[in-house]
C-alpha cells in the first residue's frame, strides 16, 4: 500500500498538473496573461512564506515559471515539481508575503517633487524659507521655482505662510509650494502676477483665493484655485520627467510594493479648468510605457482617469491605454469631492470645531454630480470619489446609491477615496452599497495630533474608522497616498493595529476602538486592493495560478512588536519573477 506522504505528494502532483492544464491556463488566457511554458523555473525554498491565503496561510517554498506562481507549499512536495536546470534561491528563513499594493499614489507627483524643492519635516515657516532660499540660489533670474511639502501643523503659529514670506527670499523667481496635502499651495507675487491673479480674480467654482487685510491675494490658493497658477508652471523636459519617474520608481520597489494604483492622468487633468487639456497630459503615462518597452517597468501601474473629462474623451483615454494588461493598464474614474482636513476644506456637514466660520468646499453641487455619474456609469466606468469630510463622503455614498438605482444592478466596486471622517449613521452604507473604502492608515498616525481638535470629539469617532467599516461587512483597500505621505506600507501597518504616534502613545491608542489586526491590514493591502481594481485572484495571495508578486523581509512580522515594524528592512522586491530591488548589505 502506498504510505501516507507518498500519497500527498503524487496528489500535490496530480493537483498542479491539473490545475495548470485545465484550471489556471484558460484563467489567465482570459486576463491577456499566458502561462510562459518555455520561461525558466525557480524554486525558492527554505522562507517562511505568509501566503496570504486563509485557506494555507502559510508554506515553507515557492515554485514560478516566467510571471506565474507553479505550486506553494512543503519543500520536499514542492520541491518535487522543479525540473532539471530549475534555479533555486535559498532564502535562510526569511520572512515572504505578497508584494503591497498601494491603492492610491501619486507617482509623476512624486518624480515631479523627487526634483523640486523638499519641504517634507520642516518645523518652521524660517526652515522653508531657508530651504527655499537655497534652491533660489540655484536658479536663473526668473526660472520658476516649485516644491511641496510644507506642512503649517509642524509651525509653532499654526498659521498659512503667504506670498509675502516667499517674496522675502525671492522676489525674482516665481515660487509655486504645495501643502503636504495637495489640496492647497501658496504663491509669491511673482507667480500671482504671471498668472493674471489680482484683488479682482474671482475664486474658481469649489475653491478659494485668500485675500489679506487691504483685499489683496495673499498668496494662498485652495483646491481648484491652485489651477490658476499650476497652469502657468513649464512643464519638465523629457529627461527630466523620467529622471524623477525612475527616482519614484525605486523608492516604491525599495518599500516592497509591486502594484500601485496611480493619480498622475489625474492630477494633469482632474482640475475643472484643465478637463480639456492636450494630449501632453499622458506624458508620465508614456513614461510608464516606455519603462515597459525597455523591461525597466519594476511595478505593476493602473493609471485612473478623470471623472471631469467629457465622457467620449474618457472613452477614448480608456482605449489608448488599455485595460488588460497585467502591467500598465486604465482604471477607475477618480473626483475630487472635497479637500483636506489639514486645511479645513475637507467638506463637512457642520461647522469646524476650531473655525466656526467655514464647513469646507464641496466641488461640485450634488445633482450636477449625480447626473455625470449616471452618464460615466451607463458607460461601464467604475468611480472613485475623493471625500474626506462627512459631508463629501454621504455626497459620495448618496450618488452611488443614486447610479445603481438608475443603471441597475452590476458588479460596480464604486470606492471612496480616504474616508476620513464619516458621520456614524453613513458608515453601514458602504457595505450596503457595495461602495470600497480605499484608506490610507499612515493619515491617521500623521494627523490624529490636530485631527479631533478640527472636528470636535463625537464626530471623531467616525474617524479612520476601519474596524467599523469592516465591522459592518464593508471592504477596505489600503494605500499611503504617497507622496503626501512616505511610501512606505510599514508606516501603515504600524497605524492599523496599534493608531499611536510614531514615536509611541497615546497609551491604547486615538480612538482605539477602530484597530484591526495585522492580518486584516496586510490583506487590505494586497488582496483587498487588488479586489478595488477587478484583480483579485490575479495578484495579491501566494498560491498556483497567481503572478508572482512578493517581497523578502528581514523580519517577521507575525512575530514581532509593532513597535519593530516600521524598522523592518525588504531585502528582495520580486515582480513577475524578475527581482527589481536588493538590499545592500
Amino acid at each position: 500500500m502506498m504510505n501516507l506522504h507518498l500519497f500527498r505528494r503524487v496528489s500535490l502532483i496530480v493537483f498542479a498538473i491539473l490545475a495548470l492544464a485545465i484550471f489556471v491556463a484558460p484563467r489567465l488566457r482570459a486576463q491577456s496573461m499566458s502561462l510562459d511554458k518555455d520561461a525558466p523555473m525557480t524554486l525558492y525554498k527554505n522562507a517562511r512564506i505568509y501566503t496570504n491565503d486563509p485557506g494555507v496561510p502559510w508554506a515553507a517554498a515557492m515554485l514560478v515559471r516566467g510571471e506565474i506562481i507553479l505550486a506553494v507549499g512543503d519543500e520536499d512536495e514542492v520541491t518535487a515539481l522543479a525540473e532539471k536546470g530549475t534555479k533555486v534561491v535559498d532564502l535562510e528563513g526569511h520572512f515572504v508575503m505578497p508584494g503591497f499594493n498601494d491603492a492610491h499614489v501619486h507617482l509623476g507627483s512624486a518624480g515631479y517633487d523627487a526634483l523640486s524643492v523638499r519641504l517634507h519635516g520642516a518645523p518652521s515657516i524660517e526652515e522653508l524659507q531657508k530651504r527655499l532660499a537655497a534652491a533660489v540660489a540655484s536658479s536663473k533670474g526668473g526660472e520658476w521655482v516649485t516644491g511641496s511639502g510644507w506642512d503649517h501643523t509642524l509651525w509653532p503659529e499654526k498659521k498659512f505662510p503667504t506670498r509675502a514670506d516667499l517674496d522675502k527670499v525671492s522676489p525674482k523667481n516665481p515660487v509655486y509650494l504645495t501643502h503636504i496635502s495637495g489640496h492647497v499651495a501658496v504663491a509669491n507675487s511673482l507667480a500671482l502676477k504671471l498668472a493674471g491673479v489680482t484683488a479682482k480674480t474671482p475664486s474658481p467654482a469649489g475653491s478659494e483665493i485668500e485675500h489679506d487685510a487691504s483685499g489683496e491675494p495673499d498668496g494662498m490658493l485652495k483646491e481648484n484655485a491652485m489651477g490658476l497658477v499650476e497652469s502657468k508652471i513649464p512643464p519638465p523636459s523629457p529627461e527630466h520627467r523620467r529622471k524623477g519617474i525612475e527616482l519614484a520608481l525605486a523608492d516604491v520597489a525599495a518599500n516592497g510594493v509591486t502594484s500601485l494604483q496611480d493619480n498622475s492622468l489625474v492630477d494633469a487633468l482632474g482640475k475643472t479648468a484643465a478637463a480639456n487639456a492636450g494630449n501632453d497630459t499622458w506624458d508620465d503615462f508614456r513614461v510608464y510605457r516606455e519603462l515597459k518597452k525597455e523591461g525597466k517597468l519594476t511595478v505593476r501601474i493602473t493609471e485612473w482617469l478623470p471623472f471631469t473629462a467629457p465622457l467620449e474623451r474618457l472613452e477614448a483615454m480608456r482605449k489608448e491605454g488599455g485595460t488588460t494588461d497585467p502591467w500598465l493598464r486604465t482604471g477607475a474614474l477618480k473626483f475630487v469631492a472635497d479637500g483636506a482636513l489639514g486645511s479645513r476644506t475637507a467638506a463637512m456637514l457642520a461647522p469646524y470645531s476650531d473655525d466656526p466660520k467655514t464647513s469646507g468646499l464641496l466641488a461640485m453641487e450634488p445633482e450636477k454630480l449625480r447626473m455625470m455619474a449616471i452618464e460615466r456609469d451607463k458607460a461601464g466606468f467604475q468611480l472613485n470619489f475623493h471625500a474626506i469630510g462627512d459631508r463629501a463622503n454621504r455626497v459620495a455614498l448618496d450618488t452611488f446609491e443614486a447610479v445603481a438605482k438608475a443603471n441597475g444592478p452590476r458588479d460596480r466596486r464604486d470606492r471612496v477615496e480616504h474616508a476620513q471622517i464619516v458621520a456614524l449613521s453613513d458608515i453601514p452604507r458602504f457595505a450596503s452599497l457595495n461602495v470600497i473604502a480605499s484608506m490610507q492608515p499612515s493619515h491617521e498616525t500623521t494627523d490624529m495630533r490636530w485631527a479631533e481638535s478640527r472636528v470636535g470629539p463625537e464626530r471623531a469617532k467616525g474617524a479612520y474608522a476601519w474596524n467599523s467599516i469592516q465591522k459592518f461587512g464593508g471592504r477596505l483597500a489600503f494605500g499611503t497616498d504617497y507622496d503626501v505621505e512616505v511610501i512606505s506600507p510599514f508606516r501603515g501597518l504600524y497605524a492599523c493595529v496599534t493608531r499611536e504616534l510614531s514615536d509611541g502613545g497615546p497609551a491604547g491608542g486615538w480612538q482605539p476602538q477602530e484597530k484591526i489586526s495585522l492580518a486584516d491590514c496586510i490583506r487590505a493591502y494586497t488582496s483587498g486592493s487588488a479586489y478595488a481594481e477587478f484583480m483579485e485572484g490575479k495578484k495579491g495571495e501566494l498560491k498556483a495560478g497567481e503572478l508572482a508578486d512578493f517581497i523578502v523581509l528581514s523580519d517577521d512580522l507575525t512575530q514581532i512588536k509593532p513597535s519593530q515594524y516600521t524598522k523592518t528592512k525588504v531585502l528582495l522586491t520580486i515582480v513577475g519573477g524578475r527581482t527589481v530591488y536588493t538590499a545592500s548589505k
